[in-house]
This record gives structure tokens, sequence and C-alpha cells, in this order.
């Protein structure tokens, strides 16, 4: 099979390797579609997770080809998508719910190999069902459950104005999830108009040039879905008092934020973070076969194994139009 393999940071090679065999319990999947995700970006620019050299891709759907011994739920022929996110169930953390925070924590596509190759060889446990949803649609099982998550973290409320800053395919995603809690007004900011005239299309309330045009301490929830610094620390700003700042984007590893410490205290602000998902690969694939959550409109590019620098490129240069990308390894 072809498969696209990380050597080294900035080093990205599409190789010919052996087809894996699916073990006891593992599914072997041939991959439909795999996103490129920016925690794909960071392991090829050796920013941070990966081990070298690894298949990248944690976002992915596509067919089961093969089923090990003992696996149970599934059949040559399901249509499927993955949960990367593999723990042991067995630490402290797993065996207190919070398996995102596995002491012996395994990814698919970050330390397992991954999507972006022909096929790939994966645990029964994170497979999951897609019925008839599109493979291209299934691609965003894994964002989407990490937005559900994020999400019920910040308790949003019926009635609850929300702003978020980013409008990029993680920011619509957050929007129509937050409208599925009840918000009633939800606004967002983002520099690249592109991105700002999608959310409109996408039924934001009000859409702001930059972060700065939007009125502050005004929103019960503020959402930063961009990871940059600056932008992380002016959310503060935005919020009214008593409210709550989720701090959804990646921002860089050494990235350090400058708080205002008696804002903080005087306004009795909540401020939170998120860290992947917990088992909400369910939810996702529920929102996405219902229509709850539309991503059609959220693909702007297809490309071969081949084509992964140049979406790396497009993603990172925010130019030609660009949302989410996928790569189909086999056409």
């Amino acid at each position: 099979m072809k498969a696209l393999v990380i050597e080294k940071p900035g080093t990205a090679l599409v190789k010919e390797m052996p087809v894996p065999e699916a073990g006891d319990g593992e599914v072997l999947v041939r991959v439909m579609h795999s996103g490129i995700c920016g925690t794909d970006i960071h392991i090829f620019r050796g920013e941070y997770f990966g081990e070298y050299p690894v298949v990248p891709g944690h976002e992915f759907s596509g067919v089961v080809e093969q089923v090990g011994r003992s696996v149970k739920r599934f059949s040559p022929g399901d249509r499927v998508a993955i949960e990367p996110n593999v723990a042991c169930d067995n630490c402290s953390a797993c065996l207190n719910n919070r398996q995102n925070f596995c002491e012996n924590w395994n990814g698919i596509g970050v330390t397992l190999p991954g999507g972006m190759a022909e096929y790939a060889c994966v645990p029964e446990k994170a497979v999951f069902p897609i019925g008839s949803i599109p493979f291209e649609n299934g691609a965003f099982v894994e964002p989407l459950a990490c937005v559900i998550h994020g999400v019920e973290r910040a308790r949003i409320r019926g009635g609850d104005r929300v702003l978020i800053a980013g409008a990029g395919p993680i920011g619509i995603l957050l929007a129509q999830v937050i409208r599925l809690h009840g918000a009633s007004f939800i606004a967002q900011a983002d520099v690249n108009a592109d991105r700002l005239q999608l959310a409109r299309e996408c039924g934001a309330d009000a859409a702001f040039a930059s972060l700065q045009e939007a009125p502050e301490e005004t929103f019960d929830v503020v959402v930063d879905a961009t990871g940059v610094i600056p932008v992380m620390e002016q959310c503060l700003k935005h919020v009214r008092k008593g409210g709550t700042v989720l701090l959804f984007g990646v921002p860089p590893k050494e990235g350090k934020l400058t708080l205002p410490a008696f804002t903080l205290f005087q306004h009795g602000l909540t401020v939170l973070s998120t860290f992947t998902s917990v088992r909400n690969s369910i939810q996702a694939v529920r929102l996405l076969e219902t229509g709850a959550v539309d991503v059609s409109a959220l693909v702007s590019h297809t490309l071969p194994l081949e084509g992964f620098e140049d979406g790396v490129k497009l993603i990172e240069s925010g130019t030609d139009g660009v949302k989410k990308v996928l790569i189909k390894p086999k056409e």
C-alpha cells in the first residue's frame, strides 16, 4: 500500500509499505478520507506530539477490510469512522473516566500509524459505525467529538449570547453545537474575509472582521478557536461579569498567557480549557447522521497523499478559499 510517512520534522514522503494484518481485537480499515488537522501540522513541523517516523492522520473514515479474532461489532464492508485516542482503561485517570488523560495514552496518527495511508489497523474500541454518512462527512467525527466535549465543559445555557474567536472549520462546528445547546445569539470574529463570509452563511448572528470590533463585557460565553496567544488574552475583554471563557484552540507549546489577575477576581470569571474528547464519538455520529450538524460546506480541497505538504501550506496561508483539506489515499 501507499502511505505518507513523516520521517522527521519537515520531511514527509509517500512510501510503499506492507498492508497491515488485523490482529486480535483489531480492525483493518481501507481509508477513504483523512482530514489534515492542526495537530498533523504541528507533528510535521516538529513542534510537539508525534513520534518519528509516523504515518499521520487521526481524522478519518473508511470501510472495514478485515477483522481480527475476537472482534464482535464489525464485519468487512462496514462503513466506519475512527476515534484516535487509545486509552489503557486501567490507569488512575481511566478508572476515573478521564480517558483523555490516560497515563499510557496512544494516538492513532500520532504515536501509532494513522489514516494517511491506503489502510490503517486500529483497535475495535476505536471504531464507530457511520451507516450512510458520506465518507467526507465521516472524517469530521473526531473534530466534532472534540467540539462536543469542549462545549459540554462550557455549560452553555438556553438564551446565552456567545462570541467565537475564529471562523475556520472548528469555529463553524463550535457555532453549530453551541446553537444546539440553546444559545440565542452567536457572533464570530475572524481576520480572514472568506472565513467570516462562511460564518455568515452558516448562520452567525453577527460577524466581526477582528475581535477588537466586538463589544466588550457583553457575552455570557467567549470561545477561542484560534490558539493564537494575543487572541486568547483578548477574549477576557468581551465576556460579561460572571461569564465563562473557553480556550479551545491549540496554542504553541511554549506559549505563555498574560491575564489580568484583578479582572479575573473582580469580574468572577470562569476560564476553562479543553483537551481532545471523552468518548464523544457516538454523539458526533448521531449529530452528523441526523443533519443536526452540517459539514457539507466545510471541505474546500481534496488531495492525494502526494498533496499533503501542499495542503499544509494552504492551511497555514489561509489562501485559495481554504477550509477543511482532506487527503484521499486511494483514487
